[in-house]
């Protein structure tokens, strides 16, 4: 009997196609046809093929920033999974110390992100901010308005303080799912504390710590509100990343065609870094 297909199930697809459509196929193109223009305003355009993109690719500028995002990345990711591995392993997993540590460690996920830049940006003041004033206090001189090195200290410090919980809610989802049969047979074998985390926790977390280190990377490579609020990209261009750059190029100097061309490659490089995690995460996950 030939099997008959009921198609009708597009149906109910239909309506989150069309919303895709709007709000993520129709802006992309919409970019690609600016990053190949060129405009005088006037809404007038003049083809202008890849000089963009040309012009992009041997720009010091772009290559600058892209270099301070990767180190940016790089340093978030070597401290916020260690840290959220060992916070994850440290909280309890019975009693009504569960919930309480579950919504502290929830509090800083829920406060906006240009919230988050504006208390930093207050809390690192030499004149009213705690941190600035009890750091100076100790006799070191801190300023991230006119150092770069503080600058950065005070961005990561609160990009650690802000999205170390979601690495640690995480870990925790994963540690929580493995079953005590599995401790148990630890015990009676002898296992070192070391031992029950390298061959039970840290393999039962793999697939959380590979969502985890994805988005962290994504979030940290995307980053904007939070450095554009707390240093504008300052002082100089010190912790002016790709996403700084390229906001300011499009609404600072009013450079469609360059911004539209900065912005595809932009996606095209979180698209390849995330694949390649991806990709070399997964196929150590299947060697094990």
């Amino acid at each position: 009997m030939e099997k008959t297909w009921n198609n009708k199930a597009w149906f109910l697809v239909l309506p989150v196609l069309v919303l895709v459509a709007f709000s993520a196929v129709i802006p992309l193109m919409t970019v690609v046809n600016y990053s190949v223009q060129d405009t005088f305003g006037n809404n007038v355009f003049f083809w202008a093929g890849t000089e963009w993109f040309e012009e992009l690719l041997s720009s010091s500028r772009f290559w600058e920033a892209m270099v301070r995002n990767l180190i940016f990345s790089f340093i978030i990711l070597a401290i916020e999974v260690p840290l959220g591995i060992f916070i994850a392993l440290n909280m309890p997993k019975k009693g009504w110390g569960v919930p309480v540590c579950l919504v502290l460690m929830a509090l800083p996920l829920l406060i906006p992100w240009n919230v988050v830049g504006t208390i930093w940006q207050v809390f690192g003041r030499n004149d009213i901010g705690l941190l600035g004033y009890y750091v100076n206090a100790l006799g070191i001189d801190y300023n991230y308005v006119q150092d770069p090195f503080d600058a950065w200290v005070t961005v990561i410090i609160m990009d650690v303080w802000h999205w170390t919980s979601l690495v640690v809610l995480l870990c925790y989802a994963g540690l929580v799912s493995i079953p005590d049969a599995f401790y148990q047979a630890a015990k009676i074998d002898g296992a070192s504390r070391w031992a029950v985390f390298r061959y039970i926790q840290l393999p039962k977390m793999n697939r959380v710590l590979l969502i985890a280190v994805l988005l962290r990377f994504m979030d940290s490579f995307m980053i904007y509100t939070e450095p554009f609020v707390v240093t504008g990209g300052g002082p100089g261009n010190s912790t002016t990343f790709l996403s700084i750059d390229l906001v300011k190029t499009a609404l600072g100097q009013f450079d469609l065609g360059p911004a539209a061309a900065m912005s595809l490659v932009y996606f095209l490089i979180v698209l390849l870094l995330s694949w390649v995690f991806y990709t070399v995460m997964t196929n150590y996950d299947a060697e094990r």
